[in-house]
């Protein structure tokens, strides 16, 4: 502070107060800061609000996308676990068709296995009774001869009427025939020898 002298009365001169300004600054600050405010308000302010509402909508946007591609994905994923289901499923259809088919391809086969073998049985058998028939033939020409040679010498007489000698053969086979199915061969020889 100073004191100053004027006129016998001491006045003392106050140094400005530095946190508060005069009023005029006040005022001219005040006025500025209106017209800044303004210009802020109309000017300003509107853009970086279409700035910040553009922003916004860029990230709300962004969202949205990211929440289609999300929903998109677990379409697609769904889709694909759908897919895999139905591979499956088609696998295992396939797999059971396939079962199916073999089964019913070696039932075939055993069937046709099972008729070849009837087939060569029964041609078999033919050939057998084929050749027991040549050789119950055989064995007749073969026994009647010497039925007849036994005849002849046992009753001393010879059988040459053909009609007689072939009526012998047939009685001695047929006796024969029986006795081997009783095991009697000792009563064929007898009743042979007597006919004769």
């Amino acid at each position: 502070m100073q004191f100053t002298q004027s006129q016998g009365v001491i006045h003392a001169e106050t140094q400005p107060n530095l946190f508060v300004p005069p009023g005029y600054d006040i005022f001219w600050s005040a006025v500025v800061l209106v017209v800044v405010g303004f210009f802020f308000y109309k000017f300003l302010l509107p853009r970086i609000n279409g700035v910040l509402d553009e922003r916004a909508d860029k990230i709300e946007g962004g969202l949205k996308l990211a929440e289609q591609a999300q929903e998109d994905a677990e379409a697609a994923r769904a889709e694909r676990q759908e897919a895999l289901a139905e591979a499956r499923r088609e696998a295992a259809h396939i797999r059971e068709d396939a079962n199916t088919q073999a089964a019913q391809i070696v039932s075939e086969a055993r069937e046709q296995a099972k008729a070849e073998a009837a087939r060569l049985v029964e041609t078999a058998n033919r050939q057998i009774e084929a050749e027991r028939r040549s050789a119950v033939v055989s064995l007749r020409g073969e026994i009647g001869g010497l039925a007849t040679e036994l005849a002849s010498r046992i009753v001393g007489e010879a059988l040459a009427d053909d009609a007689r000698q072939s009526r012998v053969i047939d009685r001695f086979l047929d006796e024969l025939d029986a006795s081997t199915a009783s095991g009697d061969l000792a009563g064929t020889a007898g009743s042979t020898d007597r006919e004769a």
